[in-house]
Protein backbone atom coordinates (compact mmCIF):
# COMPACT_ATOMS: atom_id res chain seq x y z
CA UNK A 1 0.00 0.00 0.00
CA UNK A 2 2.62 2.53 0.92
CA UNK A 3 4.00 2.37 -2.42
CA UNK A 4 1.07 2.63 -4.12
CA UNK A 5 0.21 5.29 -2.33
CA UNK A 6 3.23 7.01 -3.26
CA UNK A 7 2.74 5.94 -6.74
CA UNK A 8 -0.90 8.06 -6.61
CA UNK A 9 1.27 11.18 -5.08
CA UNK A 10 3.63 11.14 -8.17
CA UNK A 11 0.96 10.62 -10.86
CA UNK A 12 1.14 13.10 -13.53
CA UNK A 13 -1.77 13.79 -14.97
CA UNK A 14 -1.67 14.43 -19.15
CA UNK A 15 -3.74 17.35 -20.48
CA UNK A 16 -4.32 16.33 -23.87
CA UNK A 17 -5.68 19.23 -25.12
CA UNK A 18 -2.89 21.37 -24.50
CA UNK A 19 -0.59 20.08 -27.52
CA UNK A 20 -2.64 20.25 -30.98
CA UNK A 21 -0.28 17.96 -33.77
CA UNK A 22 -1.15 17.92 -37.19
CA UNK A 23 0.55 15.61 -39.88
CA UNK A 24 1.22 18.18 -42.21
CA UNK A 25 4.05 20.21 -40.16
CA UNK A 26 5.52 17.97 -37.71
CA UNK A 27 9.29 16.73 -37.88
CA UNK A 28 9.56 13.97 -35.25
CA UNK A 29 12.32 12.46 -33.75
CA UNK A 30 13.98 9.27 -34.52
CA UNK A 31 13.02 6.18 -32.72
CA UNK A 32 14.06 3.02 -31.30
CA UNK A 33 11.77 -0.04 -30.25
CA UNK A 34 13.25 -2.24 -27.98
CA UNK A 35 10.91 -5.31 -27.19
CA UNK A 36 10.31 -7.02 -23.84
CA UNK A 37 10.31 -10.97 -23.17
CA UNK A 38 9.41 -13.05 -25.94
CA UNK A 39 9.88 -9.82 -28.25
CA UNK A 40 12.83 -10.32 -30.54
CA UNK A 41 12.87 -13.45 -33.28
CA UNK A 42 14.91 -15.87 -33.04
CA UNK A 43 16.44 -17.87 -36.00
CA UNK A 44 18.15 -21.14 -35.42
CA UNK A 45 20.58 -23.24 -37.24
CA UNK A 46 20.99 -27.10 -36.07
CA UNK A 47 23.96 -29.53 -36.73
CA UNK A 48 23.03 -31.89 -33.35
CA UNK A 49 24.27 -35.27 -32.00
CA UNK A 50 20.85 -36.79 -30.74
CA UNK A 51 17.61 -35.62 -31.24
CA UNK A 52 15.00 -35.98 -28.58
CA UNK A 53 12.22 -37.03 -30.91
CA UNK A 54 12.13 -38.70 -33.81
CA UNK A 55 10.22 -36.00 -35.60
CA UNK A 56 12.78 -33.35 -34.40
CA UNK A 57 15.31 -32.49 -36.84
CA UNK A 58 19.12 -33.11 -36.36
CA UNK A 59 20.78 -30.89 -38.99
CA UNK A 60 19.55 -28.27 -40.70
CA UNK A 61 22.13 -26.31 -43.82
CA UNK A 62 19.62 -23.42 -43.24
CA UNK A 63 18.25 -20.50 -40.81
CA UNK A 64 15.18 -21.45 -39.94
CA UNK A 65 12.41 -19.34 -37.72
CA UNK A 66 12.34 -20.87 -34.17
CA UNK A 67 10.31 -17.85 -32.11
CA UNK A 68 7.67 -17.20 -33.31
CA UNK A 69 6.68 -20.02 -34.79
CA UNK A 70 3.10 -21.25 -34.20
CA UNK A 71 3.63 -24.62 -36.65
CA UNK A 72 6.19 -25.81 -33.78
CA UNK A 73 4.15 -24.41 -30.41
CA UNK A 74 1.93 -27.91 -30.99
CA UNK A 75 2.34 -31.09 -29.10
CA UNK A 76 4.93 -33.34 -29.74
CA UNK A 77 6.70 -30.76 -31.73
CA UNK A 78 6.86 -28.91 -28.86
CA UNK A 79 9.88 -31.06 -27.49
CA UNK A 80 12.32 -30.33 -29.83
CA UNK A 81 11.50 -26.41 -29.77
CA UNK A 82 11.64 -27.19 -26.04
CA UNK A 83 15.37 -28.86 -26.87
CA UNK A 84 16.56 -26.19 -29.23
CA UNK A 85 15.83 -23.51 -26.97
CA UNK A 86 16.74 -24.20 -23.83
CA UNK A 87 20.02 -23.04 -22.50
CA UNK A 88 23.08 -24.61 -20.63
CA UNK A 89 24.07 -22.73 -17.21
CA UNK A 90 27.74 -23.22 -16.26
CA UNK A 91 27.85 -21.87 -12.04
CA UNK A 92 31.46 -21.78 -12.38
CA UNK A 93 31.68 -18.96 -15.51
CA UNK A 94 28.66 -18.02 -14.19
CA UNK A 95 26.99 -17.96 -18.56
CA UNK A 96 24.66 -19.90 -20.34
CA UNK A 97 25.25 -22.10 -23.47
CA UNK A 98 22.94 -23.00 -26.31
CA UNK A 99 22.13 -26.48 -26.43
CA UNK A 100 25.21 -28.49 -27.99
CA UNK A 101 24.65 -28.42 -31.45
CA UNK A 102 22.52 -25.69 -31.72
CA UNK A 103 23.68 -22.08 -33.56
CA UNK A 104 20.97 -19.03 -32.22
CA UNK A 105 21.07 -15.68 -34.08
CA UNK A 106 18.80 -12.64 -33.66
CA UNK A 107 17.95 -11.58 -37.18
CA UNK A 108 17.11 -7.42 -38.33
CA UNK A 109 19.19 -5.66 -35.66
CA UNK A 110 18.78 -2.33 -36.58
CA UNK A 111 15.71 -2.41 -38.52
CA UNK A 112 12.51 -2.41 -36.83
CA UNK A 113 10.92 -5.11 -38.64
CA UNK A 114 11.79 -7.77 -36.35
CA UNK A 115 10.50 -6.40 -33.80
CA UNK A 116 6.78 -5.15 -35.32
CA UNK A 117 6.29 -9.00 -36.04
CA UNK A 118 7.77 -11.46 -34.06
CA UNK A 119 6.37 -14.36 -36.14
CA UNK A 120 8.32 -13.85 -39.77
CA UNK A 121 4.45 -14.53 -41.26
CA UNK A 122 2.72 -11.88 -40.07
CA UNK A 123 0.21 -13.59 -38.39
CA UNK A 124 -2.33 -11.87 -36.16
CA UNK A 125 -0.38 -13.48 -32.74
CA UNK A 126 2.66 -12.36 -33.85
CA UNK A 127 1.98 -8.53 -33.95
CA UNK A 128 4.15 -6.88 -31.29
CA UNK A 129 4.93 -2.88 -32.09
CA UNK A 130 3.11 -3.11 -35.64
CA UNK A 131 0.64 -1.08 -34.33
CA UNK A 132 3.00 1.35 -33.01
CA UNK A 133 4.61 1.61 -36.05
CA UNK A 134 2.08 2.08 -38.59
CA UNK A 135 0.59 4.75 -35.91
CA UNK A 136 3.69 7.27 -36.36
CA UNK A 137 4.79 5.84 -39.53
CA UNK A 138 1.78 8.50 -41.26
CA UNK A 139 4.17 11.16 -39.70
CA UNK A 140 7.09 10.59 -42.39
CA UNK A 141 8.97 8.12 -40.40
CA UNK A 142 11.11 5.85 -42.58
CA UNK A 143 11.92 1.70 -41.15
CA UNK A 144 15.32 1.47 -40.96
CA UNK A 145 16.12 4.91 -40.63
CA UNK A 146 14.16 7.02 -38.30
CA UNK A 147 12.15 4.09 -37.33
CA UNK A 148 14.44 1.48 -35.96
CA UNK A 149 14.69 -1.54 -33.50
CA UNK A 150 16.88 -2.97 -30.98
CA UNK A 151 16.26 -7.07 -30.85
CA UNK A 152 17.98 -9.01 -28.73
CA UNK A 153 18.28 -12.87 -27.18
CA UNK A 154 15.86 -12.31 -24.43
CA UNK A 155 16.44 -15.55 -22.98
CA UNK A 156 19.74 -13.61 -21.10
CA UNK A 157 20.26 -10.81 -18.66
CA UNK A 158 22.14 -7.73 -19.26
CA UNK A 159 24.99 -9.29 -17.90
CA UNK A 160 25.25 -11.72 -20.93
CA UNK A 161 24.20 -9.08 -23.22
CA UNK A 162 27.25 -6.84 -23.25
CA UNK A 163 27.58 -7.16 -27.40
CA UNK A 164 24.31 -6.17 -27.20
CA UNK A 165 24.81 -2.91 -25.32
CA UNK A 166 27.79 -1.99 -27.96
CA UNK A 167 25.39 -2.64 -30.24
CA UNK A 168 22.65 -0.29 -29.28
CA UNK A 169 24.98 2.55 -28.46
CA UNK A 170 26.14 2.30 -32.31
CA UNK A 171 22.75 2.23 -32.95
CA UNK A 172 21.77 5.51 -31.40
CA UNK A 173 24.85 7.12 -33.00
CA UNK A 174 24.30 5.87 -36.13
CA UNK A 175 20.39 6.86 -36.51
CA UNK A 176 21.56 10.43 -34.72
CA UNK A 177 23.54 11.05 -37.50
CA UNK A 178 21.46 9.68 -40.18
CA UNK A 179 18.49 11.78 -38.96
CA UNK A 180 20.78 15.10 -39.11
CA UNK A 181 21.27 15.19 -35.33
CA UNK A 182 18.11 14.46 -34.09
CA UNK A 183 18.20 13.12 -30.64
CA UNK A 184 16.64 9.63 -30.03
CA UNK A 185 13.52 8.41 -28.68
CA UNK A 186 13.34 4.87 -26.95
CA UNK A 187 9.78 3.27 -26.96
CA UNK A 188 10.21 0.67 -24.60
CA UNK A 189 8.18 -2.53 -23.34
CA UNK A 190 8.07 -5.36 -20.38
CA UNK A 191 11.92 -6.17 -19.53
CA UNK A 192 13.40 -3.76 -22.35
CA UNK A 193 12.21 -0.77 -20.21
CA UNK A 194 15.08 -2.29 -17.34
CA UNK A 195 17.20 -3.44 -20.16
CA UNK A 196 17.37 0.26 -21.64
CA UNK A 197 18.21 1.53 -18.00
CA UNK A 198 20.55 -0.75 -17.65
CA UNK A 199 21.93 0.67 -20.80
CA UNK A 200 21.29 3.91 -20.03
CA UNK A 201 22.71 3.73 -16.18
CA UNK A 202 26.46 3.04 -18.24
CA UNK A 203 26.57 5.61 -20.08
CA UNK A 204 27.83 9.47 -19.48
CA UNK A 205 25.53 12.14 -18.90
CA UNK A 206 26.85 14.30 -21.71
CA UNK A 207 26.38 10.87 -23.88
CA UNK A 208 22.69 11.42 -22.77
CA UNK A 209 22.31 14.75 -23.43
CA UNK A 210 23.82 14.51 -26.99
CA UNK A 211 22.30 11.74 -28.49
CA UNK A 212 18.50 11.15 -26.28
CA UNK A 213 15.15 13.51 -26.64
CA UNK A 214 13.13 11.18 -24.78
CA UNK A 215 12.13 7.50 -23.17
CA UNK A 216 8.61 5.98 -23.37
CA UNK A 217 8.38 3.03 -21.24
CA UNK A 218 5.11 0.63 -21.81
CA UNK A 219 4.55 -1.59 -19.29
CA UNK A 220 8.08 -1.70 -17.76
CA UNK A 221 9.07 -4.13 -15.05
CA UNK A 222 10.55 -2.09 -12.94
CA UNK A 223 11.30 -4.63 -9.82
CA UNK A 224 10.16 -8.15 -11.15
CA UNK A 225 7.13 -9.49 -10.69
CA UNK A 226 5.24 -12.94 -8.88
CA UNK A 227 4.77 -14.18 -11.93
CA UNK A 228 8.49 -15.05 -12.33
CA UNK A 229 7.75 -17.16 -9.69
CA UNK A 230 5.06 -19.02 -10.75
CA UNK A 231 7.01 -19.99 -14.26
CA UNK A 232 9.48 -21.45 -11.64
CA UNK A 233 7.33 -23.49 -10.06
CA UNK A 234 4.76 -24.45 -12.60
CA UNK A 235 5.71 -22.84 -16.16
CA UNK A 236 3.65 -21.29 -18.61
CA UNK A 237 1.84 -22.51 -21.41
CA UNK A 238 1.87 -19.42 -23.81
CA UNK A 239 -1.86 -18.81 -23.47
CA UNK A 240 -1.95 -21.98 -25.90
CA UNK A 241 -4.08 -24.52 -23.13
CA UNK A 242 -3.14 -27.84 -25.46
CA UNK A 243 0.55 -27.48 -24.61
CA UNK A 244 2.21 -28.53 -21.12
CA UNK A 245 3.06 -26.41 -18.87
CA UNK A 246 5.75 -28.62 -17.33
CA UNK A 247 7.14 -29.38 -21.02
CA UNK A 248 7.57 -25.56 -21.58
CA UNK A 249 9.17 -24.63 -17.90
CA UNK A 250 12.17 -27.19 -18.71
CA UNK A 251 12.94 -24.43 -20.68
CA UNK A 252 11.90 -21.80 -19.39
CA UNK A 253 13.87 -22.16 -16.04
CA UNK A 254 17.01 -21.99 -17.96
CA UNK A 255 16.88 -18.41 -19.21
CA UNK A 256 18.84 -16.12 -16.98
CA UNK A 257 16.17 -12.76 -17.59
CA UNK A 258 13.27 -15.26 -15.66
CA UNK A 259 15.33 -14.62 -12.53
CA UNK A 260 16.54 -11.60 -13.16
CA UNK A 261 12.26 -10.68 -13.24
CA UNK A 262 12.08 -12.10 -9.52
CA UNK A 263 10.04 -9.64 -7.30
CA UNK A 264 12.77 -7.40 -5.92
CA UNK A 265 13.33 -6.24 -2.66
CA UNK A 266 12.72 -2.45 -3.38
CA UNK A 267 9.10 -3.17 -3.68
CA UNK A 268 8.68 -6.44 -1.34
CA UNK A 269 9.20 -6.42 2.02
CA UNK A 270 11.21 -8.99 3.98
CA UNK A 271 7.48 -10.29 6.36
CA UNK A 272 5.09 -10.42 3.36
CA UNK A 273 4.33 -14.59 2.10
CA UNK A 274 4.86 -14.36 -1.99
CA UNK A 275 4.41 -18.25 -1.96
CA UNK A 276 2.57 -20.11 0.64
CA UNK A 277 2.72 -23.79 1.19
CA UNK A 278 1.14 -26.39 3.97
CA UNK A 279 4.57 -26.38 5.76
CA UNK A 280 6.42 -23.51 5.09
CA UNK A 281 6.28 -20.24 3.50
CA UNK A 282 8.40 -18.16 1.35
CA UNK A 283 9.11 -14.28 1.18
CA UNK A 284 12.15 -12.15 -0.56
CA UNK A 285 14.77 -13.42 1.66
CA UNK A 286 13.86 -17.42 1.19
CA UNK A 287 14.79 -17.49 -2.47
CA UNK A 288 17.94 -19.93 -2.09
CA UNK A 289 15.09 -22.41 -0.17
CA UNK A 290 12.55 -21.69 -2.81
CA UNK A 291 14.65 -23.16 -5.80
CA UNK A 292 16.18 -25.97 -3.64
CA UNK A 293 12.48 -26.86 -2.71
CA UNK A 294 11.48 -27.17 -6.66
CA UNK A 295 14.58 -28.97 -7.25
CA UNK A 296 16.56 -26.26 -9.33
CA UNK A 297 19.11 -24.97 -7.43
CA UNK A 298 21.08 -23.32 -9.99
CA UNK A 299 18.02 -20.76 -10.30
CA UNK A 300 19.60 -19.29 -7.22
CA UNK A 301 22.83 -18.91 -8.72
CA UNK A 302 21.41 -17.20 -11.66
CA UNK A 303 19.36 -14.84 -9.53
CA UNK A 304 22.57 -14.14 -7.83
CA UNK A 305 23.95 -12.82 -11.00
CA UNK A 306 21.00 -10.89 -12.15
CA UNK A 307 19.20 -9.46 -9.05
CA UNK A 308 21.96 -6.44 -8.40
CA UNK A 309 22.00 -5.50 -11.97
CA UNK A 310 19.16 -2.40 -11.70
CA UNK A 311 18.50 -3.50 -8.19
CA UNK A 312 18.57 0.27 -7.33
CA UNK A 313 17.01 1.55 -9.91
CA UNK A 314 18.99 4.36 -10.45
CA UNK A 315 17.67 7.26 -12.54
CA UNK A 316 18.09 7.21 -16.14
CA UNK A 317 18.88 10.67 -16.72
CA UNK A 318 16.37 11.02 -19.58
CA UNK A 319 13.39 12.25 -19.58
CA UNK A 320 10.96 9.57 -18.81
CA UNK A 321 7.09 8.91 -20.10
CA UNK A 322 6.16 5.73 -17.71
CA UNK A 323 3.06 4.05 -19.01
CA UNK A 324 1.21 0.99 -17.61
CA UNK A 325 -2.04 -0.83 -17.23
CA UNK A 326 -3.75 -1.29 -13.58
CA UNK A 327 -6.98 -2.88 -12.34
CA UNK A 328 -6.22 -6.02 -14.06
CA UNK A 329 -6.29 -9.52 -11.75
CA UNK A 330 -2.28 -10.24 -11.28
CA UNK A 331 -0.94 -12.75 -9.55
CA UNK A 332 -0.11 -11.89 -6.03
CA UNK A 333 0.61 -15.11 -4.05
CA UNK A 334 0.88 -18.90 -5.22
CA UNK A 335 -0.91 -21.30 -2.32
CA UNK A 336 -0.09 -24.66 -2.43
CA UNK A 337 -2.06 -27.26 -0.19
CA UNK A 338 0.88 -29.66 -0.67
CA UNK A 339 4.61 -29.10 1.25
CA UNK A 340 6.40 -28.53 -2.25
CA UNK A 341 5.85 -25.09 -4.31
CA UNK A 342 5.45 -27.13 -7.32
CA UNK A 343 2.90 -27.75 -10.08
CA UNK A 344 -0.59 -25.91 -10.01
CA UNK A 345 -1.69 -23.24 -7.15
CA UNK A 346 -4.19 -21.22 -6.14
CA UNK A 347 -3.23 -17.90 -7.09
CA UNK A 348 -4.29 -14.69 -4.94
CA UNK A 349 -4.80 -11.79 -7.01
CA UNK A 350 -3.92 -8.34 -6.80
CA UNK A 351 -3.34 -5.36 -8.62
CA UNK A 352 -1.54 -4.66 -11.81
CA UNK A 353 -1.66 -5.13 -15.60
CA UNK A 354 -2.35 -9.06 -15.56
CA UNK A 355 1.03 -10.18 -15.70
CA UNK A 356 3.26 -7.40 -14.08
CA UNK A 357 1.81 -6.38 -10.20
CA UNK A 358 1.34 -2.95 -9.92
CA UNK A 359 3.76 -1.61 -7.38
CA UNK A 360 6.62 -2.68 -9.96
CA UNK A 361 4.84 -0.83 -12.98
CA UNK A 362 4.49 2.60 -10.95
CA UNK A 363 8.20 2.06 -9.69
CA UNK A 364 9.79 4.74 -12.09
CA UNK A 365 8.05 7.19 -10.24
CA UNK A 366 10.67 7.67 -7.32
CA UNK A 367 12.89 9.27 -10.41
CA UNK A 368 10.19 12.76 -9.98
CA UNK A 369 12.36 13.90 -7.22
CA UNK A 370 16.00 11.85 -8.37
CA UNK A 371 16.39 13.71 -11.84
CA UNK A 372 16.22 16.80 -13.10
CA UNK A 373 14.82 15.74 -16.78
CA UNK A 374 10.80 15.20 -16.05
CA UNK A 375 9.53 12.11 -15.68
CA UNK A 376 5.74 11.73 -16.58
CA UNK A 377 3.54 8.29 -14.89
CA UNK A 378 0.35 7.77 -16.01
CA UNK A 379 -1.90 4.80 -15.50
CA UNK A 380 -4.48 3.86 -17.53
CA UNK A 381 -7.01 1.52 -15.76
CA UNK A 382 -8.24 -1.79 -16.96
CA UNK A 383 -5.15 -2.11 -19.73
CA UNK A 384 -3.37 -5.22 -19.59
CA UNK A 385 0.05 -5.97 -19.99
CA UNK A 386 -0.29 -6.12 -23.85
CA UNK A 387 -2.68 -3.73 -24.84
CA UNK A 388 -0.65 -0.97 -23.52
CA UNK A 389 0.46 -1.32 -27.23
CA UNK A 390 -2.55 -1.11 -29.27
CA UNK A 391 -4.88 1.02 -27.31
CA UNK A 392 -6.06 4.03 -29.37
CA UNK A 393 -5.79 6.39 -26.07
CA UNK A 394 -2.02 5.20 -25.51
CA UNK A 395 -1.36 5.29 -29.47
CA UNK A 396 -2.51 9.12 -29.18
CA UNK A 397 -0.22 9.90 -26.30
CA UNK A 398 3.00 8.02 -28.04
CA UNK A 399 1.95 10.50 -31.26
CA UNK A 400 2.13 13.13 -29.44
CA UNK A 401 5.77 12.45 -27.90
CA UNK A 402 7.60 10.88 -31.18
CA UNK A 403 5.92 13.59 -33.20
CA UNK A 404 7.11 16.65 -31.56
CA UNK A 405 7.41 19.74 -33.62
CA UNK A 406 10.34 21.38 -32.36
CA UNK A 407 13.05 20.22 -29.66
CA UNK A 408 12.56 20.87 -26.12
CA UNK A 409 8.85 20.35 -26.50
CA UNK A 410 6.94 17.69 -24.01
CA UNK A 411 4.00 16.40 -23.54
CA UNK A 412 2.17 17.91 -20.32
Amino acid sequence: MRALRCFQICCITLLFSQICISANDLQGHPVILVPGDGGSQIEGRLDKPTAVHYVCSKKTDYWFSLWLNMELLVPIVIDCWVDNMKLTYDNITRTTSNNLGVDIRIPDFGNSTSVEWIDPSKASAGNYFATIAESILKFGYERNVSLRGAPYDFRKAPNELQDYFVNTKALVEDTYSRTNGQKIIFITHSMGSPMILYFLNHQTQEWKNKYIKSWISLAGCWAGTIKALKVYAQGDNLGVRVLSETALREQQRTSPSLSWLMPSSMQWSPEEVMVQTSSRNYTIQDYQEFFLDIDFPLGYDMWQDTHPLVHELTAPGVEIHCIFGTGVDTAERLVYTKSTPLGKATIIMGDGDGTVNVRSLAACSKWVNEQSQPVYVQAFPKRDHMAVLYDPVILDYIQRVVAASQEGEAVR
